[in-house]
């Protein structure tokens, strides 16, 4: 029995009069949601992959004694530094946001969802630590001892992020409780952790934080080179984290086409969503490109037949379940679902093809790093990186909807009934996020052009004096700083 029946029995009311009732703070709530998960999940895929970024740039300079190599990793550690502040207030605002604008969720289900939000915040304090002792150990640790210290900044990132994903996952695959005359009751919350959902979800994130930061590092080293900075430390700044984005632009689309497999069995409705399929046929569903659902009927749609139900179901014969099988009442909003959909899957299709075009003409013996219009192209890739995946996520969490946890609490249930308070929580959200963003793009900018001065380290007036560097052949500038 779902709290929803619960809640109608208790109060006499149909359940379908209770869907339709929305709360008046459900929509400031949703976008005060939105905004801050929209904000913080960029940020996020640096912590999850920057580390590893870094460790195999550091690791490459003390093996070859590349000292580019080190420059590169020693400002790439400075960079995430900067990203992990704000993004440490970004995720204090989103924890303060679960139980603020979802009372319903948190109240309800605090015993089952304790767990991995507990390990989250531990994972976050072992990577602010590992990260300072690596920022400040240039120059003062073994190089070999130095650069391990990138590790567990790496695990600690990534283990952080995947028990946010097995909350999220749980959300849409609920286990590990009973409800038993309304009450939560037989708690498993390590079945929310380890449940078999979370693993390929996690995986497509993961694979997804590496496409958009590998490519937002290399778009930032092809602007440099379309401004004439076509110097080692450019070219080299430019393929390792493409060389990651690589990888995972290869194994994006299949990562993903697993994760969607029995999507019909765990939520036809989002599915349903997806393939714009607004009713079942007899034979095999088309693939519909584009289109939207306006009065029942598709319209704009170019439709390729028989694979909609290759993709979706793995069938030459089995149709996609249609709209038609779920209930008014319980259906997502069709077309922000089906759009951003087809957003994430174009946008993951055309880089996953660029970095085809790149390693085959490489192969055949010419470099596309000399031609502008692939410089331009490997600009524009981060961002569209970054598109891709809020796409995914809108897709993903628009296409649950009526539901918080997909089929035993609706959203509506779970809001906070404080409409006023939440529309100058969400202007006063927008005001953060605007001056942090800002903030950093100006920090960012300044760091870029002391660099470019040349300037490596600036002076600190309560630091430990430099005596040798990761080479052990002075800093990291040349000189000692006494």
């Amino acid at each position: 029995m779902s709290v929803h029946e619960v809640l109608a029995q208790m109060s006499d009311v149909a359940p379908t009069a209770l869907a339709s009732a929305e709360p008046a703070g459900l929509l400031p709530a949703r976008q005060q949601m939105a905004l801050s998960l929209g904000w913080h999940i960029i940020i996020a895929c640096f912590g999850v992959a920057f580390p590893a970024i870094i460790f195999v740039m550091h690791l490459r300079g003390i093996r070859r004694g590349d000292q580019v190599a080190l420059d590169l990793a020693k400002r790439w550690a400075k960079v995430s530094a900067v990203l992990f502040a704000i993004g440490a207030v970004s995720g204090t605002v989103l924890s303060f946001e679960m139980g603020l604008l979802w009372p319903g969720l948190m109240g309800t289900f605090g015993d089952v969802l304790g767990l991995p939000f507990a390990f989250e915040g531990l994972a976050f304090f072992l990577e602010a630590i590992f990260l300072g002792i690596y920022l400040y150990g240039w120059g003062r640790i073994p190089p070999k001892r130095h650069v391990l210290m990138v590790l567990p900044m790496a695990v600690t990132g990534v283990f952080g992020t995947y028990c946010v994903i097995a909350v999220n996952a749980w959300m849409n695959v609920p286990t590990g409780f009973r409800i038993t005359d309304g009450e939560i009751t037989d708690v498993e919350p390590w079945k929310v952790l380890f449940n078999g959902h979370a693993f390929m979800q996690f995986g497509h994130m993961w694979v997804g934080a590496y496409m958009v930061t590998g490519f937002a590092i290399a778009g930032v080293y092809a602007v440099g080179m379309l401004r004439g900075r076509r110097d080692r430390h450019h070219r080299l700044g430019f393929l390792v984290p493409f060389a990651f984005a690589t990888i995972a632009a290869l194994a994006q689309p299949f990562v993903g086409h697993f994760l969607g497999d029995g999507l019909a069995d765990r939520q036809p409705s989002k599915l349903a969503a997806f393939e714009l399929a607004e009713t079942t046929g007899d034979g095999p569903s088309p693939l519909r490109l584009g289109g939207v659902l306006i009065d029942g009927e598709v319209k704009g749609a170019l439709d390729i037949p028989y694979l909609g139900s290759i993709i979706a179901q793995s069938s030459f014969t089995e149709p996609v379940p249609g709209l038609d099988t779920v209930p008014v009442e319980d259906r997502p909003p069709v077309n922000i679902t089906h759009l951003a959909f087809q957003t994430m899957v174009g946008i993951g299709l055309l880089l996953m093809l660029a970095v085809l075009l790149y390693w085959f003409m490489r192969w055949r013996g010419r470099d596309l790093l000399d031609h502008r219009w692939f410089l331009r192209c490997c600009a524009t890739a981060g961002p569209l990186a970054a598109v891709a995946l809020e796409a995914g996520w809108i897709a993903t969490e628009v296409g649950r909807q009526p539901w918080i946890v997909y089929g035993v609490m609706r959203t509506a249930e779970a809001v906070g009934d404080y409409t006023a308070r939440l529309w100058w929580v969400l202007g006063g959200s927008v005001l953060l996020y605007g001056a942090m963003t800002f903030g950093a793009a100006i920090v960012l900018r300044s760091m870029a052009r002391r660099w470019r001065r040349g300037d490596s380290d600036l002076p600190s007036p309560y630091g430990p004096e430099l005596v040798g560097t990761a080479t052990g052949k002075g800093t990291d500038a040349g000189e000692e700083r006494r």
